[in-house]
């Protein structure tokens, strides 16, 4: 099931933000998530915010895909009161779930269209959904792409059946393929497969099948995760009761390690420790939004949104947010004003994930005294560290939490 979200003060009934949050608003940066809760089916590994048609029912309050997409725009434009007349039009729009290609292309187009009216799209705005294999077919891939959206991301996770059978994916392994070649068919310029390693039972042959199947497909952005087994999923009981094996870290630090020498050697190139692409305008320009500070609005229950260090997250059951929204009063369950420190420490963690890397200026005095310790324990890049930024090795990418431990130390 879905997990908790964490404790914070008080949403304001209106979703009002502090004054420090709306300076520099338009100057930034601006994005809209737009989390879609509903899944065919639960896979035993996933605790993200979704809800199967059983799990929801039906009756008074009951939120459905039909009704869904009414909801969501009501808290764009709730979004767009709480702005205020700051111009900020929306770079980047990410439908994510759950799974967004459960409700029909019109609907993520009239969300995409109230978007429009309320903020404006920025010239070249990238739209992206979420996609599993099974929900979208040729005709369907090719309605999205007349609705507006320009990139395509779907969850390919393996190319062997029984890897996908411990996951809980009913896809057959050829069919992310084929929905590849759909989507460039139907226009889409950005097609992106998503890989997990590590399963219970995955070889190291089953994980290079996969991410020479990924390859083969010619999408020109790949991520790969780590498989993480999260307390109170299907999995973890499998786990707890030792019918499956844990992921263990070692393998883990392999399968990473094949992932970025298959990749690189197809064209591939990292930008953030767990994505690839084949050029600059290939990145996920929504994930580096989330990476570089921008602000982001994301709308839907459970969704998390910041702007200018104000960080918020929506009530959970997609039931609380639509009576919330009904009643014309934002859905924000709780949030924080971060810290100066707090941001400081965001900024160093989330830069220092980047090919980019983060600029030693942004260190306090012991960062920048430890950077060299990083380098001269090959965890970062000595020629880039010359120039004035902490740029991650191979190896540094295993042990990005120490290298960051150690760039923040007072």
């Amino acid at each position: 099931m879905p997990g908790a979200l964490p404790d914070g003060e008080p949403v304001p009934v209106a979703g009002t933000l502090p004054g420090s949050a709306l300076d520099g608003l338009g100057a930034r940066p601006f994005g809209l998530y737009v989390h879609v809760p509903f899944c065919a089916t639960r896979c035993g590994y996933c605790d993200f915010n979704t809800y199967t048609a059983a799990e929801l029912g039906a009756g008074p309050g009951a939120t459905s895909p039909g009704s869904y997409p009414d909801l969501a725009v009501a808290e764009i434009r709730l979004a767009r009161r709480v702005l205020g007349d700051a111009d900020v039009p929306v770079s980047t729009v990410f439908f994510g779930g759950g799974t967004p290609t459960l409700l029909p292309p019109s609907a993520l187009g009239a969300v995409l269209r109230a978007i429009e009216a309320e903020f404006g799209l920025a010239p070249g705005a990238e739209v992206t959904t979420e996609a599993n294999p099974e929900s979208v077919d040729e005709a369907s891939l090719s309605e999205l792409r007349a609705q507006g959206l320009t990139r395509v991301s779907f969850g390919m996770q393996s190319a062997v059946s029984s890897v996908l059978a411990v996951l809980d994916r009913v896809h057959r392994p050829g069919r992310p393929a084929q929905c590849a070649a759909w989507a460039r068919a139907a226009g889409f310029e950005h097609v992106s497969l998503d890989l997990i390693y590590g399963t219970p039972g995955e070889s190291d042959a089953d994980w290079r099948r996969s991410l020479d199947a990924a390859v083969a497909a010619g999408p020109d952005h790949v991520s790969a995760y780590a498989l993480t087994v999260e307390a109170g999923t299907r999995l973890a009981a499998r786990v707890r009761r030792g019918e499956l094996a844990p992921p263990d870290d070692d393998v883990l630090a392999d399968r990473y390690l094949a992932a970025d020498e298959v990749l690189s050697a197809a064209g591939y190139g990292w930008y953030e420790i767990s994505n690839w692409a084949v050029s600059g305008p290939s990145r996920c320009a929504h994930n580096m939004l989330y990476w570089t500070g921008g602000d982001w609005w994301g709308i839907g229950p459970g969704a998390h949104s910041h702007v200018g260090g104000t960080r918020w997250w929506n009530v959970r059951h997609p039931a609380a947010y639509g009576a919330r929204i009904a009643a014309g009063t934002s859905p924000g369950q709780a949030r924080e004003v971060l810290s100066a420190a707090e941001r400081q420490l965001e900024r160093v963690m989330l830069l220092t994930r980047l090919a980019d890397g983060c600029p030693d200026t942004v260190l306090g005095p012991a960062g920048r005294a430890n950077a060299a310790q990083v380098v001269a324990d090959g965890l970062a890049d000595a020629g880039a560290l010359a120039r004035g930024r902490i740029v991650l090795t191979r190896r540094g990418r295993l042990l990005a939490d120490a290298v960051t431990q150690k760039l923040t130390e007072p």
